[in-house]
Formats: structure tokens, sequence, C-alpha cells
């Protein structure tokens, strides 16, 4: 544990279990977009990750460290949090709990590696988005193929206006983990 460099392994293998988790509960059905969003987000932060002694790594700072040590707290929190939804079969908490997984594992992997230029959940959403958008107009359900789509409706399984969406959820859960 006195090696620096450590939390970047720890960081992957992490990511990569629940991951792994997470596609196993929810290969039976097919994906929502955000299930797929989040999914795509984890493979976005693990595609090329690098070894702890690659040129493009660099030593944290003391100060990183610091920041290192505060989001692996997180991050654990948030793998029993994710181990407590899988238990009672809550796939849509798994998916914002492994948005949110994600995300601190981009962080501690900006912190290593800072050249490499990580996607944002909200960019990989909106690609993922609009090809859910597209299969689903291929789905012949007898409607009009004028009908728009209701992202809120897809993403949290009833009235768009009636709950946050993915991306609201984990800016607001970012928020308060921060203040703790």
């Amino acid at each position: 544990m006195s090696n620096p460099m450590i939390g970047l392994k720890i960081a992957a293998e992490r990511l990569s279990i629940v991951r792994y988790v997470f596609l196993v509960s929810v290969e039976d059905g097919i994906a929502s977009a955000a299930q797929r969003a989040s999914l795509e987000y984890s493979d976005a932060v693990l595609i090329g990750w690098p070894e702890m002694d690659s040129a493009q790594v660099v030593e944290p700072t003391e100060a990183q460290l610091v920041t290192m040590r505060e989001l692996m707290r997180q991050l654990e929190r948030g793998i029993a949090r994710f181990s407590r939804e899988e238990a009672d079969r809550d796939v849509d908490g798994m998916t914002n709990t492994l948005v949110s997984i994600t995300h601190r594992v981009a962080e501690m992997r900006r912190i290593y590696e800072p050249s490499f230029p990580l996607p944002t959940f909200a960019e990989i959403r909106r690609v993922v988005q609009a090809e859910w958008d597209e299969d689903m107009g291929k789905i012949d359900t007898g409607e009009s193929e004028a009908e728009p789509t209701v992202q809120g409706a897809l993403d949290m399984g009833g009235d768009a206006d009636a709950a946050p969406t993915l991306s609201e959820t984990l800016e607001q859960e970012i928020r308060s983990e921060d203040q703790q």
C-alpha cells in the first residue's frame, strides 16, 4: 500500500468487476438506453487502461494522493450501494450507481494519466440515446413514426415529468457526496 501507483490498478479492477456484474444483470432482456449508456461509459473509461509503469502515467502529488484516497472511499461506498441494489434486483439503481462509480474511476484515471481524453457520461448518453431512438424506430409498433420518444420515460420507466433524468440524479449524488 506504500506504492502511490497502486490506486491505478485497484480502480480498474474494481470498475471491471462492477461492470461485469451489471452486464450479467441486464443481459437477459433488452437493455434500456440508460443501461447501455452506463456500460458504454464504463467501457470508455477502461479502454486502453495503462499499466502502472507506462510512460503516459505520472506519479501523483501529495495533494492528488489525498484526492485519490477520498475518491477511493467514495468508490467503495458506491460499490457497497451497488451490491445492495443487486441483492434487491434494482437494475435502475444499479444503472445510476454504475455511472457514479465510473465517474469516480475516471477522476482517478485523470490523476494518473492527465493526457488521456476521457469522455463524459453526457456525451456518451447523447450518442446512445440517438442509437436507441433509431433502433426503437425500426420496431413496428403500429404507431406513427412522427411520435417522439420521451427520454425520461425510457430512462426511468415512467412519466418524464415525474422523475429526474439519470444525469440529473448523478449530478445530485455527486454534489451530496462532495458535501459530506
